[in-house]
């Protein structure tokens, strides 16, 4: 017993010794602009691995130097209620996981069907001595995964965390945005998140994205460029691809309607 009281102490130490690192972390980030998060450091890993290189694009710019209209934008496409909300917003992540485990349980039965049915032409075609089907894409069905996740949680995760998705990863990741909540204000974590978030393969940043992609300064961005790039941001290196795609074109119509309405920090 004494020996599983001292491993209980040390796991209690080393969960509020790494709280308190991340504390001291976003405190210091008051004053200090973080020169890179753990997912652009991860990228970078990637690309130095798949392509022997690391082609990047950032610029860290002032938030006085970020358009307003981008401001507007990403708070409308990513978090409508930034500027009310402690940093989640419960209801949304409510409705997400409902949403996921409807779409999780689609795709098992889509899964189930095409397995029944290409067993059955697997049978038919041995019985006529034939080569079976290649098996049909459907049995790699995947449920389509939305997020609730605020902007707030969004910057937590990019800033400290990892990809993976377990209720350990979540809980820590609820701590740090409410750490960013209580330190920083919306408007230091606006600042913060627009010049980190990714905007394509190795383009990071507001600055970047708007010379990326329109030849302009992150200053100069008009309301439906803004809008295309606050559009981009849940899927940004399939969006790069067709960056004026019917679905991008049309979703940053509405964002562009929607920015009227939108208060900024």
């Amino acid at each position: 017993m004494r020996a599983v009281w001292r491993i209980s102490v040390l796991l209690v130490l080393s969960v509020l010794s790494l709280q308190l690192f991340f504390l001291g972390r976003i405190a210091l980030m008051r004053v200090v602009d973080p020169p890179s998060t753990t997912f652009q450091r991860s990228e970078a890993a990637r690309l130095l691995r798949t392509q022997g290189r690391i082609a990047w694009r950032q610029e860290w710019v002032d938030g006085s130097r970020i358009s307003d209209h981008l401001r507007r934008a990403v708070i409308a496409s990513e978090d409508a209620n930034f500027v009310d909300h402690h940093g989640v917003e419960w209801d949304a992540l409510q409705n997400a996981w409902k949403k996921n485990n409807q779409a999780q349980a689609r795709a098992e039965k889509v899964r189930a069907d095409a397995q029944a049915r290409y067993q059955r032409a697997a049978e038919r075609a041995a019985k006529r001595g034939r080569a079976a089907p290649p098996p049909p894409t459907a049995l790699n069905a995947t449920p389509k995964v939305i997020g609730g996740s605020t902007i707030t949680q969004q910057l937590a995760k990019n800033l400290f965390l990892s990809s993976e998705r377990n209720f350990l990863r979540k809980g820590q990741e609820f701590a740090i945005t409410f750490m960013l909540e209580g330190l920083l204000g919306k408007d230091r974590i606006l600042d913060i998140y627009l010049n980190n978030v990714e905007w394509g393969e190795g383009v990071f940043g507001a600055q970047a994205a708007s010379r990326h992609y329109f030849q302009v300064d992150a200053s100069q961005l008009g309301a439906a460029q803004a809008a295309r790039l606050a559009v981009m941001l849940p899927a940004p290196k399939r969006f790069e691809l067709q960056p004026r795609s019917a679905y991008v074109m049309g979703r940053s119509g509405t964002i562009v309607a929607r920015m009227g309405g939108v208060e900024i920090p």
